[in-house]
C-alpha cells in the first residue's frame, strides 16, 4: 500500500520497523525505511501512524518550530549584495550549474535591488547538486576563492557563470574541461578586481571543498534538498518563483520589521499553488 500511495520506485527496498508507542491516542508509530542499494546517501526513514485496530495507516509529519532559520543560517563572512545594514536578508542556497538558479539570479538583480534600494540584502550559500550537476562543486569552490579576497569579484563570477553555463559545459559536457574553463574565468575576474593572483591560483589548485560541504550540511539541517532554496528573513521557499511573488515575501518581511514597503502594487500570482516548475533540474 505504501509503495502504491507514495509511488515508490521499484528499485527502492523497503523495511518496516516494529510498532512503537505514539503520542497520538489510538495509534502506534512505525518507521519505514526506503533504501536504494549501493547508494546509502539516498536512504530515508519516514514515520507512519498505524491505528490500534490495524485498519488505518497515516503518514506522520512533525515540524520543529523552536529554532529560527534566520538566526541559524551560516551567513557570517559571506559576500553581501545590497545594503549591509538592511533589515531584510534574502539568503539563497545556490547551485551555479542549476538553470532555475540562473533564472532566479537574473530576476533578483537588478529588478529587486532597484525596487528595494537600501531595504534588502542578498547572501548566497552553496548547495551544489553534484549528482546531476558535475561541475557545480568546482564552480562553488572557485567562487569562494574569489570571495575570500574580493566580494565584487565573487558576485561578478556568480553572475557570469549563471548566464554562461553552456559555455562552461562546452559541446562535449566534459567536467574536466569545465573545471579548466571555470578556473580561467575565476582568474579573469580576479585580474579585473586586482586580487592577489598568487593566492588565487593556489586556492584554485587546492580545490578545498570543506567550506562548501559545511554549508551544505547546515542547509540539510534546515530542510534544504533542492535549488534554489531561499529564506526571506527566515521564511523559506524552494524552487522557482516569479519576481512579483518574491516581492510579496519581501513586503511581508518589511512590514514585520516596521518598515513601509516601496509604493506601487505587487500583482498577485495567477499561478495556482503547486504549479511552479520543479526545482534543481
Amino acid at each position: 500500500m505504501i509503495r502504491a500511495e507514495l509511488s515508490v520506485p521499484p528499485e527502492y527496498q523497503m523495511s518496516i520497523g516494529p510498532k512503537q508507542k505514539s503520542d497520538l491516542a489510538g495509534y502506534d508509530t512505525i518507521a519505514v525505511t526506503f533504501a536504494l542499494p549501493n547508494h546509502p546517501d539516498r536512504n530515508q526513514t519516514v514515520d507512519f501512524l498505524l491505528s490500534k485496530d490495524g485498519n488505518t495507516l497515516a503518514r506522520l509529519s512533525k515540524w520543529n518550530i523552536g529554532p529560527d532559520p534566520a538566526a541559524t543560517l551560516p551567513t557570517e563572512g559571506r559576500p553581501v549584495r545590497g545594503d549591509a545594514g538592511a533589515k531584510v536578508t534574502i539568503v539563497n542556497f545556490d547551485d551555479l550549474e542549476c538553470p532555475y538558479c540562473a533564472r532566479m539570479n537574473a530576476e533578483f538583480f537588478p529588478e529587486t535591488t532597484d525596487r528595494y534600494k537600501g531595504l534588502v540584502k542578498f547572501v548566497y550559500l552553496d548547495y551544489p547538486l553534484v549528482e546531476m550537476h558535475p561541475w557545480a562543486m568546482h564552480a562553488a569552490v572557485d567562487a569562494n576563492c574569489l570571495a575570500a579576497q574580493n566580494p565584487t569579484a565573487y558576485w561578478d563570477y556568480v553572475d557570469y557563470v549563471h548566464t554562461h553555463g553552456q559555455d562552461v559545459s562546452g559541446p562535449d559536457n566534459d567536467p574536466a574541461k569545465a573545471g579548466v574553463n571555470l578556473d580561467k574565468l575565476a582568474r579573469q575576474q580576479g585580474e579585473q578586481q586586482h586580487v592577489d593572483s598568487g593566492k588565487l591560483s593556489a586556492c584554485l589548485a587546492k580545490q578545498d571543498e570543506s567550506k562548501v560541504q559545511a554549508e551544505m550540511k547546515e542547509g540539510d539541517k534546515l530542510g534544504v534538498n533542492a535549488t534554489p532554496t531561499f529564506f526571506v528573513n527566515g521564511e523559506r521557499w524552494a524552487g522557482q518563483l516569479e519576481v512579483h511573488q518574491l516581492w510579496i515575501m519581501i513586503d511581508r518581511a518589511l512590514r514585520a520589521e516596521g518598515v513601509t514597503p516601496p509604493s506601487g502594487s505587487v500583482s498577485p500570482s495567477s499561478q495556482p499553488p503547486g504549479s511552479a516548475a520543479k526545482p534543481g533540474q
